[in-house]
């Protein structure tokens, strides 16, 4: 399975790189291959100063080797050997009315001291972050998500969007991080769901993804926006960086396991700002959206 998977992610990532270099127009990806000391590496793909993405990673790794200390803490086992492996993403658009997106698909083993797995599971999801509000845009990315979550199973859709507005979220702002998608961890195999099935299901989101994304940025990539605008999508953007820092297992996982810290902190934007006690004005565009963060909304 690992080796399946691990094929599909560089497949998905050479299609999702190239898509994204035409839409542009501008830059291309800069690719960097890293190795792991301890086992394993990625290929790290990044893109930066383009016309329509001013800052995106596309990013793949395959690491394996002894599970450290914290992590065995964490999984709540012993001394056991893992592999992981998986795709990230993150794009940050440069016009603020493009909306920032993140993804993730994953695999992790865990294995004995014969190396028989011990455990598997798969885990993922695509979620999205705008700084102003449209609906249907909101309503065609989860409608595609949801689309591909009923080809496995109707209970899907409905239970990872729970999932992911409770997980983006940032409780010291008591306000999601942006409108959500699905997230969805350790899924086992079970009477119902083998892990050919998972494999199935996680590919089918995957391969969803520029069904979901690209639509929106094309429709809004070339919309005019003002300085007020490109200042309030740089604050918004510091709290995508307060949840990525405070919150986020992934960078939890990557910084505990002595990943790549450049491909780690690929997701911060590059230019962000933290006003003291800012508020947008009543019944503004911006307290528009910041109704739907705390008060996470069905789009579909």
């Amino acid at each position: 399975m690992k080796d399946k998977f691990y094929q599909y992610i560089q497949d998905l990532q050479d299609t999702i790189t190239s898509k994204l270099e035409a839409i542009d127009g501008k830059a291309q990806f800069k690719q960097d291959i890293w190795e792991r000391p301890e086992g394993g590496g990625g290929r790290t793909r990044v893109i930066e100063n383009g016309k329509v993405f001013e800052k995106g990673g596309v990013n793949i790794s395959g690491v394996h080797g002894k599970l450290p200390k914290s992590m065995q803490n964490y999984f709540k086992v012993g001394d056991v050997d893992f592999f992981a492996c998986g795709l990230s993403l993150v794009l940050h658009p440069k016009n603020p009315m493009v909306p920032t997106v993140h993804a993730n698909w994953r695999y992790f083993e865990m294995y004995d001291e014969n190396h028989n797995i011990v455990d598997q599971w798969f885990g993922g999801g695509q979620d999205l972050t705008p700084y102003y509000l449209f609906e249907e845009d909101a309503q065609h990315f989860h409608q595609t998500c949801k689309t591909a979550c009923d080809k496995h199973n109707p209970d899907f859709y409905p239970n990872y969007k729970a999932r992911c507005d409770e997980y983006f979220y940032n409780a010291h702002r008591n306000e999601a991080r942006g409108i959500g998608g699905l997230f969805f961890d350790y899924c086992k195999a079970t009477d119902n769901m083998s892990m050919e099935n998972w494999y199935d299901f996680v590919t089918e989101v995957g391969n969803s993804f520029l069904e979901a994304y690209v639509p929106i940025v094309e429709k809004r990539k070339d919309l005019p926006y003002t300085k007020k605008q490109r200042d309030w999508q740089e604050i918004r953007r510091g709290r995508y960086v307060e949840f990525n820092l405070v919150h986020d297992k992934g960078t939890l996982f990557g910084l505990k396991t002595n990943g790549r810290i450049e491909s780690i902190l690929m997701s911060l934007p590059p230019h962000v700002q933290w006003v003291y006690d800012h508020s947008p004005e009543p019944n503004s565009e911006e307290e528009k959206l910041l109704e739907v963060l705390k008060n996470p909304k069905d789009w579909v």
